[in-house]
């Protein structure tokens, strides 16, 4: 019987497992069971997770675009299909893409080999599914960055997909930020209120005091804050998140307290607040942008205010902002992350703003995503029905990929705590150590 070995030394045309083995370190420990469309297969027969190519088409994704957006749109398009795992949580299968499969670059014969045993036109590029986003140099070539009009844009791909979807999958709470877990055992609602507290305590809120929340999503933190009397303006670029926010808000008698607007952060006029709380908006700001960030929070409070933000950083300060393929494309269009110590860096250049304390929750993030594909395993034929399978596997591809960058500390979750000094160095009183519950 010819293997693949003897085929690239004779030349003959290589399938498609093949040519995965190849790039597998000659498929040797594969901890997959990968088949293809012409009739291949590869690794072991009992694997508990696979892979499965099922059209030409597929190839071309593959073929083109190296790396996870290839593999985003064939399995997007439904030509790469995954087995043993849920589309909601296909965890599993990409833990152990990630953990036990290393690629390598073959030699240039075997590629040339390999191009022939495809054939040239599969690598021609072709039409992406329709839920990717613009490349990244259309969306700059079509508007300016960061401009209100852009973030908009870019927010409604995101944020506007359904309300009801979101349900489904962030549970009653509709809180779409890193929970805080006061054990492993807690609930997704009992770890999100715990969050909500422990962002409430930090900024030292009190009946009476008022709080703007920017990027407020869901208006989450606007409606806790509220419910202990505390005035709150949340904002957000999103129509439905808005909507939603302003049903809520009402339903719970709430109204006289809490208000959430459909306005870019920029639009708030209003200043003098108690405390400023940033909850996952950092990220869409642009790392460029965090002078102008920061400083328009600050011109926002009073002194002796306290700012929190709470946001996904990278776990260093080197590494470039710009997100990988399947995130900007299919996710996060123009979000950028960066290290903790930016963001302190960025906040204190600012002036007038000293950080007080941080911290990193990355392993509360991992948790919180894990629940998130849980609850859109359970609702899946119902998210299905309201968004499409194509971006319901988006999400779900999303998310346990999350789960794994998190735990693997691909990425982290901080939370930043700054007060607005006056001339003379004074904080307003505030206590000589941290006067919130852990």
């Amino acid at each position: 019987m010819t293997t693949f070995k003897d085929q690239t030394n004779t030349g003959g045309k290589l399938k498609l497992a093949e040519i995965l083995e190849i790039f597998a370190a000659g498929g040797e420990g594969l901890p997959l069971r990968f088949t293809a469309y012409d009739g291949s297969s590869a690794g072991p027969e009992d694997a508990p997770v696979g892979l499965n190519l099922l059209t030409p088409r597929g190839t071309t994704y593959l073929a083109t675009a190296p790396g996870d957006l290839g593999l985003a749109r064939a399995y997007v398009s439904g030509d790469l299909e995954a087995y043993g795992v849920h589309p909601g949580d296909p965890y599993e299968l990409l833990a152990a893409l990630a953990h036990k499969l290393n690629f390598r670059r073959p030699s240039a014969r075997t590629l040339a080999q390999i191009i022939r045993s495809i054939g040239v036109e599969r690598l021609k590029p072709i039409a992406p599914p329709p839920q990717e986003a613009l490349p990244r140099w259309r969306r700059i070539a079509e508007g300016l960055r960061h401009s209100k009009s852009r973030d908009a844009e870019v927010i409604h791909h995101h944020y506007d997909v359904s309300n009801r979807f979101y349900e489904l999958v962030l549970g009653p709470s509709m809180t779409y930020t890193c929970a805080a877990y006061p054990d492993p055992d807690a609930t997704l609602e009992e770890a999100q209120e715990n969050k909500y507290r422990l962002v409430f305590e930090k900024l030292r809120l009190k009946e009476g005091d008022r709080l703007l929340d920017v990027g407020c999503g869901w208006g989450g933190m606007v409606r806790y804050a509220a419910r202990r009397g505390v005035r709150t303006i949340g904002a957000t670029l999103s129509a439905e998140q808005a909507a939603w926010a302003q049903h809520k808000i009402a339903e719970e008698g709430l109204s006289e307290l809490a208000e959430v607007r459909h306005s870019d952060y920029r639009d708030v006029t209003e200043t003098g607040f108690d405390a400023v709380s940033s909850i996952g908006m950092t990220e869409h700001i642009g790392v460029a942008n965090y002078p102008a960030y920061f400083g328009f929070l600050r011109s926002k409070m009073r002194t002796g205010a306290l700012l929190l933000n709470h946001c996904i950083t990278r776990p260093n300060n080197r590494s470039g902002p710009t997100a990988g393929g399947f995130i900007d494309r299919y996710v996060f269009p123009d979000g950028e992350l960066t290290g903790s110590g930016r963001i302190i860096t960025e906040m204190q250049d600012v002036g007038g703003l000293e950080v007080l304390h941080e911290e990193n929750l990355r392993m509360n993030y991992s948790l919180t995503l894990r629940d998130w594909c849980r609850n859109l395993v359970e609702n899946w034929d119902e998210a299905v029905a309201e968004v499409g399978l194509p971006t319901a596997k988006v999400w779900g591809l999303y998310m346990a990929g999350s789960r794994l960058g998190f735990e693997t500390n691909v990425v982290q979750l901080h939370q930043v705590l700054a007060v607005k000094l006056d001339s003379r160095g004074n904080d307003g009183g505030l206590p000589l150590r941290p006067w919130w519950q852990a």
